[in-house]
């Protein structure tokens, strides 16, 4: 006799469930948090415990609002500024971030900013500044 497995019920297990996809802007989502592009000269080993922290607390913060809050708070809170390509001068910029991609700063412990890019709901850390050598903070 041959048994046939059943297939799993498209609404997902009883513990896990699936979730639907709307067809919402990336403005009204969540952020979500990448470290697939954090470069080893501004990476998070090079971070004392306490900057670690900080870094998971900022991340946490961030994740309960919409990209349109953040977008809509003050750089030294909850927001974030905008960079000239030309102001990053202590590591050179991967070319995956082309020329048409906003760089973004946003701080995370104390005034050290994490850098790096947004695509849709996902922010890709590429630098952790925690040395501010990055780019020039006057700018």
């Amino acid at each position: 006799m041959v048994r046939r497995l059943q297939e799993p019920p498209k609404e997902g297990g009883r513990r896990i469930r699936a979730h639907d996809s709307p067809n919402v802007s990336p403005q009204q989502m969540r952020p979500k948090f990448s470290f697939e592009h954090l470069r080893r000269s501004h990476c998070l080993s090079n971070c004392e415990k306490d900057e670690k922290a900080a870094l998971a607390d900022r991340l946490h913060e961030m994740s309960q609002l919409t990209w349109q809050q953040i977008a809509q708070s003050h750089k030294k809170g909850q927001g974030y500024e905008i960079l000239s390509r030309d102001t990053i001068t202590g590591d050179a910029i991967p070319d995956f971030i082309t020329e048409d991609t906003n760089i973004i700063s946003f701080r995370f412990c104390s005034k050290a900013p994490m850098v790096g890019f947004r695509d849709a709901e996902v922010f890709y850390l590429v630098w952790l500044d925690r040395a501010f050598n990055l780019y020039d903070h006057g700018a």
